[in-house]
């Protein structure tokens, strides 16, 4: 009988019903709370999505990354699987502002490239400061890009992928909390829908360019247009980097 439980709690269902309960519980208190951004539901999906395994591990006298390696990882890897459709969706709002893309395109290449080769020599220095070990390091370096591709780049200069996936999704719920205030500040209004779109998309991805998004269709477009450059860029930059300085 509990050899049969414990196997059927291994099927995907069990991680796919953990991740759409964590989302929800997110949802609710992002509902309730006006958008208080630390209700933010990526974030309080990943916390209680942890809390959850860790409490498992500790009743079943086992370890949190046994639990999650049998009993989630199965159906985690199911939803994985939609980021990459996802990622690719927003060649959409691109195409639709494609006019825009070809006027700046050389500008915009240059700027996501330069710029992402830039934080790699930040990110380096910060995990210096901390003390973190090479493979830590690694696992930093690539969260410029999205999350679907940054994995694979973390796993290709020996960093862990899972360290990745957390990182930049900190990184994007940040930039989405921290959105409106950093238009503000940096007086984005007053400069261009295309750099606001560029800023929030290179900064915070997917999440970013959802916030980017909902200011209009032409940031949008812009941040669709710097997810994809700039995960370009550090499929290219990240392997360079981590041979030459690390």
């Amino acid at each position: 009988m509990a050899n049969t439980i414990v196997t059927n709690l291994a099927l995907p269902f069990t991680g796919i019903f953990i991740s759409l309960i964590v989302y929800l519980i997110g949802m609710w208190l992002t509902k309730i709370s006006n958008g208080f951004f630390l209700f933010n539901p990526l974030l309080v999906g990943m916390v209680l999505g942890i809390v959850v395994l860790a409490i498992w591990a500790k009743g079943t006298g086992s370890t949190t990354a046994a639990v999650y390696k049998k009993f989630y990882l199965p159906g985690g890897n199911m939803i994985f699987w939609f980021l990459n459709p996802a990622t690719m969706a927003f060649a959409i709002p691109v195409y639709r502002e494609n006019n825009i893309f070809k006027k700046y395109w050389f500008d915009i290449i240059v700027i996501c490239f330069v710029g992402g080769f830039i934080s790699l020599f930040l990110i380096n220095l910060v995990c210096k400061l901390f003390g973190l070990s090479a493979a830590s390091t690694a696992s930093m370096l690539p969260q410029a890009a999205t999350t679907a591709v940054a994995m694979p780049i973390a796993a290709g200069v020996h960093g862990v992928p899972a360290v990745t996936a957390m990182a930049c999704i900190l990184n994007a719920v940040v930039i989405y909390a921290l959105a409106e205030f950093l238009i503000k500040v940096l007086g984005l209004k007053k400069i261009s829908a295309v750099a606001t779109g560029l800023g929030l998309g290179s900064a915070g991805h997917t999440v970013g360019s959802v916030k980017a998004l909902s200011l209009g269709e032409i940031q949008g477009a812009m941040a669709g247009v710097s997810v994809l450059i700039i995960s370009l860029a550090m499929d290219i930059l990240v392997p360079i980097y981590a041979h030459l300085f690390m």
